[in-house]
């Protein structure tokens, strides 16, 4: 019997896939082969996210006497924040179970192969059962890249998979990749007592980021005794006792780092292997999944979504492109609108933004005006000890439309929302200054640097003329 809709891959784009698809009335079969939730939820933005609000509760505790709160002592214990996460994403998994138990959907547990255009070949516990399907929707996610240089397959040498599970802190980290997975683990390890060196091969970290948040978050950074090392790659790693040597080549030449622990973080790849993409017909290349018009493949009644498709991965894109597939697959007409998908960095102080950056919009030939407010300025921040970072918001200079919001400080990951709402809609600066903001509230920091771009923030200096 054909099945109205498959999707191979149970993560935040596959599950919700699945329960859009089911909330449409068709008949969804979601085929896993470990756990529900994909990397997202079981090894990397959940886990990684228990683990930052323990570096949270430290960097809080270190400020304790600001507060006057006195402590003689604290201790950290790494075993219990394991068991911390496990219980976090257990209760998020079964969680995921029952969502798609409720709406009807058939989960299967195995690994799933094609064997022609619309036939799968599923391998689960030494059994081969095959499934004929109208519609197919690939979501297989991502694993982290390898990098090839001498010296990587040494014992202290870990991907992001394997540091979620350390019992231990090391006394020095290596981080090769600057982007967000190598910044916040650095936050992480550097608030529990790691000597943490980033090496990054591009000029600057998170280079998707705007220019002027990263510079800014590179000082706070290095204020955390985080050694930033840019413009420079990974050579070689060699074993030195029960340590470990990095050579790094850089324009000055080489630098060579101690550690304990070598982390590699350098950008994720995505899992397209082993599904015999060959035999039905589907185009794909080392950089995802081809894909054209509503995220169709080469192949008839195939599609792909998320990281396996290559692109930004984000979990949240990887939802929403899931939902909007499965929309158009029964009828509908809905679209992503990439402009407005926020990204969040939790480092100390977090980043975020969506939009516009101002480099892109000079690309772009995109007459543009900036409005900047400052958390120092804002009330909420101060009582809360984090007068750090700004928010900057970019509007068309005509029109006054927001295409841009760029944040560094406190719940930056929260407010970012407030931009992507207002990109979205296409609300003007006009629009956002005539809403009231409750006092006193972090979002007023982003009031005030919508009313900065067209001169009328109250709380801030004018411009001198």
């Amino acid at each position: 019997m054909e099945k109205d809709l498959v999707i191979i891959g149970g993560g935040p784009g596959g599950y919700e896939a699945a329960i859009r698809g089911a909330q449409l009335g068709a008949n969804v079969t979601l085929i896993e082969e470990n756990k529900l939730g994909g990397t997202c939820l079981n090894r990397g933005c959940i886990p990684t996210k228990t683990f930052y609000k323990s570096a949270e509760v430290i960097n809080c505790l270190k400020k304790a006497d600001e507060f006057g709160v006195s402590l003689d002592k604290y201790n950290f214990d790494m075993h219990k924040a394991q068991k911390k996460k496990i219980e976090v994403v257990n209760k998020l998994v079964n969680g995921i179970n029952m969502l798609l138990k409720g709406n009807g959907i058939e989960v299967v547990n195995g690994r799933a192969v094609f064997k022609g255009p619309k036939t799968l070949e599923v391998f689960c516990e030494g059994k081969t059962e095959e499934i004929t399907a109208s519609n197919i929707i690939i979501a297989t996610g991502s694993s982290p890249s390898a990098v090839s240089v001498p010296g990587v397959d040494l014992k202290g040498v870990v991907t992001s998979d394997e540091v979620l599970n350390f019992e231990y802190i090391p006394k020095s980290m290596v981080i090769l990749g600057g982007g967000v997975v190598g910044i916040e683990f650095a936050g992480i390890f550097a608030s529990l007592g790691t000597q943490v060196t980033i090496v990054e091969f591009l000029p600057k970290i998170l280079y998707r980021l705007d220019d002027e948040l990263s510079r800014k978050l590179t000082v706070y950074l290095k204020k955390q005794s985080i050694r930033i090392v840019t413009g420079s790659a990974l050579k070689e790693v060699k074993s030195y006792g029960s340590e470990l040597k990095t050579i790094v080549g850089g324009s000055k030449g080489d630098l060579k780092f101690d550690c304990d622990l070598l982390l590699m973080a350098a950008g994720r790849k995505p899992n397209s292997e082993g599904l015999n993409l060959e035999t039905a017909g589907i185009e794909y290349d080392k950089k995802g999944i081809k894909v054209y018009e509503n995220y169709k493949t080469s192949a008839e009644g195939v599609y792909a979504i998320g990281d396996v498709i290559g692109g930004v991965m984000l979990a949240h894109i990887a939802s929403e492109e899931g939902k909007v597939c499965v929309e158009n697959i029964y009828g509908g007409n809905s679209k992503v609108n990439y402009n407005a998908i926020p990204s969040c960095v939790f480092s100390f102080p977090e980043a975020a933004c969506v939009g516009f950056t101002e480099e892109e919009a000079k690309e772009n030939n995109v007459e543009y005006v900036v409005g900047k407010s400052m958390f120092g300025a804002n009330g909420k921040a101060l009582t809360m000890g984090e007068g750090q970072g700004f928010i900057k918001v970019i509007a068309e200079k005509k029109s006054h439309k927001i295409i841009g919001v760029h944040i560094m400080g406190p719940h930056a990951s929260d407010i970012v929302h407030e931009g992507s709402l207002a990109i979205q809609n296409s609300l003007t600066v006009e629009d956002i200054k005539d809403a009231i903001f409750a006092h006193p509230t972090l979002s007023e920091v982003f009031y005030e640097a919508v009313c900065g771009c067209i001169g009328k923030a109250i709380h801030s200096m004018p411009k001198k003329m």
